[in-house]
């Protein structure tokens, strides 16, 4: 038996998510991009740093999923989800030391020493992360998740992001990344070690084990990044076609090409997902299928905005490299803190509104936030299009989740909610990839506007924002 929950159990069962959201907010709009852009120069940065996207994010989606099933039925000493905790920590401390001593590496030896530790740290990451996501199913009773889920909300989003931004990335300006990696390790360290007084013990009768949904997601991985690489293949043709062109016409066309890109990995990569995972019934319930694709497209807008920031940031006002780290990790905290200001009362005005109205004024307000970016010719107006899409996001994460659990069949929330996991990790996978080398052919062919190529990838992310609004026309609720 579990000794009984107390007060501080809110934070033993919890606190690890904010040792994970300050890892990888050190890691993915930080020193990654920093250390990519050293490694392979400023012309072809987004293709790179794009690549490695792509290949960590589908490790971690399969890593998690597979770790959280073997959590499940662990009967180790220390408790079914404690000793991946305490594992994925040890391998992510050793990776981050060998991550801080490429920073003096050069060139493509660097960029793939870089490459592989990244791809590591993704399995270490979500060893500790698949487990984590059990401990309040498993320990908290039903009553008590509530307020148990509202701790975590905190301590995975506004707490991490501004202590990075206050912090680490401050750090990371002046040019000391190591005390930036430090910094990450003491907090990812500590929080693993409150963990682990997190009241479990050892599990004694597991369940049996069922591979299934594992495969199936293995199944629908693959295929979404053959259509990722396909349709990021057909990209770079493209700008083959037109590189020798007009300044306007390679914008127009990298613009129109990057953006129907995008779309086709978004439709197809959810038609593609839900054949594999519910096959037929799609046919009965369409409105699920659409509603993948709204929160897909959606996702692949703001997930990215925050990956590129530093090369944006760097080249619409001309900061050079690291200097870029600062501004970068502040306007990444503008959009988390609002979030979690909007994320609470969004969920009460959903219910009062419903949720549809809400998730289409999130597009609207995002999309208009992502116009005050890149039109910005200051800092300062840059934060407030940050503002915009923070408060945006804090609505879309409620409404859009309320409306998807309103879609799925109750007796398989599961099987058609876990659709979902694919759509988060998919949409940094598709904005990066396909974005990327589009900054970098812009920047390039249009030497004479410096930062013009992330200014596009942006507007194309903002495009996708108003096409999330024309996939949520297609979506009916159910009738009440």
């Amino acid at each position: 038996m579990n000794r009984p929950l107390r007060w501080y159990d809110l934070f033993t069962i919890n606190i690890y998510f904010m040792g994970l959201t300050t890892l990888s907010q050190t890691m993915t709009p930080l020193v990654a991009p920093l250390l990519v852009q050293q490694f392979v120069g400023e012309a072809n940065q987004g293709a790179f740093y794009g690549t490695l996207r792509l290949w960590s994010l589908m490790v971690a989606l399969l890593v998690q999923s597979l770790m959280g099933t073997l959590s499940d039925r662990s009967t180790l000493r220390w408790g079914r989800r404690r000793p991946f905790i305490f594992i994925g920590t040890i391998a992510n401390i050793f990776i981050m030391v060998l991550i801080g001593f490429t920073a003096g590496m050069q060139g493509m030896t660097g960029y793939w020493t870089l490459f592989i530790l990244l791809l590591v740290m993704s399995v270490a990451s979500n060893t500790g992360h698949g487990a984590v996501q059990g401990l309040i199913p498993d320990l908290v009773p039903e009553n008590q998740r509530g307020r148990y889920s509202g701790v975590k909300a905190i301590l995975e989003v506004p707490l991490p992001v501004i202590l990075v931004s206050f912090t680490i990335g401050k750090m990371i300006a002046s040019g000391n990344m190591w005390a930036g990696l430090l910094t990450a390790m003491g907090v990812l360290v500590f929080t693993m070690l409150v963990t682990m007084f997190a009241p479990e013990k050892r599990f004694e009768n597991p369940p049996p084990l069922d591979l299934a949904p594992f495969v199936r997601l293995l199944m629908m991985t693959a295929l979404f990044t053959i259509i990722i690489l396909a349709v990021g293949q057909a990209v770079r043709l493209v700008g083959g076609a037109v590189q020798n062109a007009a300044d306007t016409t390679i914008l127009v066309t990298m613009g129109i090409a990057g953006f129907a890109a995008m779309l086709v990995a978004v439709a197809l990569g959810v038609w593609a997902s839900v054949q594999l995972s519910i096959g037929e019934a799609a046919k009965e319930n369409p409105s699920f299928t659409w509603w993948v694709v709204n929160r897909l497209a959606y996702l692949v807008g703001s997930t990215n905005l925050a990956s590129f920031a530093v090369y944006f940031l760097q080249g619409r006002l001309g900061l050079e490299r690291e200097k870029a780290a600062g501004p970068a990790s502040q306007l990444i905290m503008f959009v988390g803190l609002f979030i979690l200001l909007v994320a609470f009362p969004s969920g009460w005005l959903a219910d009062r509104f419903g949720r549809k109205p809400l998730v289409a004024l999130s597009g609207i307000v995002a999309t208009l936030g992502t116009l005050v970016l890149i039109l910005s010719p200051n800092l300062t107006m840059i934060y407030i299009g940050a503002i915009l899409i923070g408060v945006a996001t804090g609505l879309f994460y409620t409404a859009n989740w309320a409306l998807g659990t309103d879609l799925v069949p109750k007796e398989e929330a599961g099987r058609y909610l876990g659709i979902s996991n694919l759509a988060g990790a998919g949409a940094g996978a598709v904005g990066a990839y396909i974005g990327g080398p589009i900054a970098d052919f812009v920047t390039k062919n249009i030497p004479e506007s410096p930062g013009l190529g992330y200014v596009l990838l942006f507007a194309i992310y903002g495009g996708l924002f108003l096409f999330s609004l024309l996939a949520l026309t297609r979506v009916k609720p159910p009738q009440k």
